[in-house]
């Protein structure tokens, strides 16, 4: 490990997840490297979660809302309070191995350009599949988990850049933070770790993904489906307005529209289903939102530093052959 030894604030965002803290907090107990703190946000949980911190986790620092202010209002709470050089955001919903904070650290002491570092998530309940080997954005305006669902053979065990760190255990340099700012709250849920992956990425900021700082992660064990299509449906829009630079949109932009289509009618072909419906009403309300999401975008490109060929190097591709398929079922 590194000699340098810096502090490491844990942000956790809780809503009534009591009965996934002890995984996730006896896990942090486990952790081989001990400089860190450990800061939990609660958004109103009427099922004795703050009982059970006060009980079983009194080194714990707890905020405790009176509602459900959202994801990534909670996070910023946190990481307001936060005392770290580097802060993490933690989903209650994981278990990390005892390597983890050790690999994030060195990961950062290695790449002094990485204002992030992405960890590697496995499916808690199969564990030799990932959710995420850190985040990608398609030139199409999409944004996804690298690796997601496959079995683990080591085809993700190599150090390398991504464009962002998912938000279920997402690291940052503070210093970062002080510059591009926190998470936007406008995003609620959904995509905000992509936003602030975009921030970071156009003023310069790398993002580092490190294979050895494993998470395992219970997907989707406290989110509905139902509201996560919403959110997607919208921010996915918000993401394009917001955070894609025109110099890249104008010869990118069939793409983006082929992409928001095949959405759109998968959705429509879906239309008994709730969330097929919740994904339309999203992108409704991204279409509706763009004027506030177009103020924000002033200021965030103002501050970009890098150019089309330095973005271009960490954005994925389309492939032609998804490109002619999606014409083809148009």
């Amino acid at each position: 490990m590194s000699p340098w030894e810096p502090l490491v604030s844990l942000v956790i965002p809780n809503w009534n997840g009591a009965h996934h803290l002890p995984d996730c907090l006896n896990s942090l107990r486990r952790q081989r490297y001990r400089r860190f703190e450990v800061i939990l946000v609660d958004n109103g949980s009427n099922d004795g979660s703050l009982a059970l911190l006060a009980r079983e986790y009194p080194e714990v620092h707890t905020i405790p809302l009176t509602e459900n202010r959202g994801f990534a209002p909670a996070c910023n709470l946190g990481m307001r309070a936060a005392r770290g050089e580097i802060l993490v955001l933690l989903n209650n919903d994981t278990e990390v191995a005892p390597g983890w904070l050790e690999a994030v650290v060195a990961a950062f002491a290695q790449h002094p350009e990485a204002g992030s570092v992405a960890s590697k998530m496995l499916l808690f309940d199969q564990r030799d599949h990932l959710h995420t080997a850190g985040d990608f954005y398609r030139l199409d305006g999409t944004p996804g988990n690298r690796g997601a669902w496959q079995q683990d053979r080591g085809q993700f065990d190599a150090v390398e850049p991504v464009f962002s760190a998912c938000g279920g255990s997402a690291a940052y340099r503070r210093v970062m933070l002080d510059e591009v700012g926190l998470l936007d709250e406008a995003f609620f849920f959904s995509c905000e770790d992509v936003d602030l992956g975009w921030r970071a990425q156009l003023v310069g900021w790398s993002c580092v993904y490190a294979p050895e700082a494993i998470v395992y992660h219970k997907v989707s064990a406290t989110g509905a489906g139902v509201v996560n299509s919403f959110y997607d449906g919208r921010n996915f829009i918000y993401l394009i307005v917001k955070d894609y630079p025109w110099s890249l949109l104008r010869h990118h932009w069939r793409d983006v529209l082929r992409a928001q289509w095949r959405i759109t009618r998968e959705a429509l072909r879906a239309w008994r289903g709730a969330a097929a419906r919740a994904r339309l009403r999203g992108q409704l309300a991204g279409l509706l939102g763009a004027p506030r999401m177009l103020r924000a975008r002033r200021a965030v490109q103002r501050t970009r530093r890098v150019s089309d060929a330095d973005l271009l190097r960490v954005l994925t591709p389309v492939a032609p052959g998804e490109r002619a398929k999606i014409d083809e079922s148009a």
